[in-house]
């Protein structure tokens, strides 16, 4: 059986954990820092297998050169000259094996151009996206355009509602809070916050979160839904969802 943990980094980073209970071998996803990720494997005693990495943003890849020296694990991630340490550069369409499980690639590009994605397929699946998806929200157009990321969305959408969502970072009380204004009649996102303030109080993390929960809670992943084209109209021209999401994503920039 493979397991997901979180393994804290910076203020609000996730490194994701992959472990197969029968083995020793560990694959990291986005190890922006090298020190969590030794000092988990050296108490467990753990192999390093591989690394994972969804784009090449400093928090993402800061640990890379570091873990690199003292474990030589497989590095994956996507076709960029900015990431000097990855041993295979991968692309939308291309699938390996990771810990016994398939790995399909996705391109995402919008946070990033270079962003990708990786889906493991399986019941359910495992969604390990970066910084595309969050609970209760996306991310930032740093490099990419509203309509690359307004595509991966759509395309997440398309996943099964049980799939799992490992995003990078713990956003999702400040992402319920924009949620609150774009869409302020949604009782199941006001359930939802409320159990992520509890989840927060104690210290535990609100992901994983599910493609069913996003579709029904995230207002990015529903400016198909009138409520919020009429929100987002107070921000700019909203004739359909892409010009809703785009009026979405401007407002939260500034919320």
């Amino acid at each position: 059986m493979l397991t997901v943990k979180p393994l804290p980094a910076f203020q609000d980073n996730y490194i994701w954990l992959l472990q197969q209970d029968t083995t020793s071998d560990l694959a990291v996803v986005d190890p922006g820092d090298a020190t969590p990720v030794i000092d988990y494997i050296e108490r467990h005693g753990l192999a390093l297998d591989t690394i994972l990495i969804t784009h090449h943003h400093n928090d993402h890849t800061g640990g890379l050169a570091e873990l690199a020296e003292r474990y030589s694990p497989r590095i994956i991630g996507p076709h960029n000259d900015k990431i000097k340490e990855l041993t295979e550069n991968v692309g939308e369409g291309d699938s390996f094996r990771l810990l016994g499980r398939r790995v399909e690639v996705l391109e995402t590009p919008g946070h990033t151009l270079d962003h990708i994605s990786f889906l493991l397929p399986g019941t359910p699946s495992l969604l390990l996206c970066g910084d595309t998806l969050f609970c209760g929200g996306c991310g930032r157009l740093f490099e990419g355009t509203p309509e690359q990321m307004f595509g991966a969305l759509e395309r997440f959408k398309q996943f099964s509602d049980d799939t799992l969502v490992f995003g990078a970072h713990e956003y999702t009380l400040a992402n319920l809070a924009f949620a609150q204004a774009a869409e302020p009649d949604n009782a199941e996102r006001d359930a939802l916050l409320k159990e992520c303030e509890r989840a927060r109080a104690l210290g535990r993390p609100t992901l994983p979160t599910t493609i069913g929960r996003e579709c029904a809670i995230n207002p990015f992943l529903r400016a198909d839904k009138p409520a919020l084209q009429n929100q987002a109209a107070e921000q700019g021209d909203t004739v359909d969802a892409l010009s809703t999401f785009k009026a979405l994503r401007a407002w939260k920039d500034n919320f």
